[in-house]
């Protein structure tokens, strides 16, 4: 099952209008969760040729940076949308969750 379906699996008991109004979300949560994939596996940080103790963040490690951010505040907006419709225990998009980070961490 592809990555939107499983998840739009996981926000078919919320109401209609509210499930109207996350699925763009969705969509975003899927393209961070591809983008930091991808920036894994770039260098993060840069050393000095000269004096190795001096180091600086790459402009992937930035972005890596900027992108978690988002992908944790559209998690939290999903997670918050799931418990007020009454989900309770470890949440369908937990496990998602779960198993992204086992995929890709």
């Amino acid at each position: 099952m592809e990555r939107k379906e499983r998840l739009k699996a996981i926000f078919e008991k919320i109401d209609v209008d509210k499930r109207a109004i996350i699925e763009p979300l969705l969509d975003d949560v899927i393209f961070l969760e591809e983008r930091l994939s991808e920036l894994r596996k770039l260098p993060t940080i840069r050393y000095d040729k000269k004096n190795p103790a001096r180091q600086e963040v790459t402009p992937a490690g930035k972005q890596y940076k900027e992108y978690m951010q988002s992908y944790l505040n559209s998690l939290k907006v999903l997670q918050m949308t799931l418990s007020r419709a009454g989900e309770t225990g470890e949440s369908p998009l937990i496990k998602m969750l779960k198993q992204f980070e086992d995929d890709y961490v």
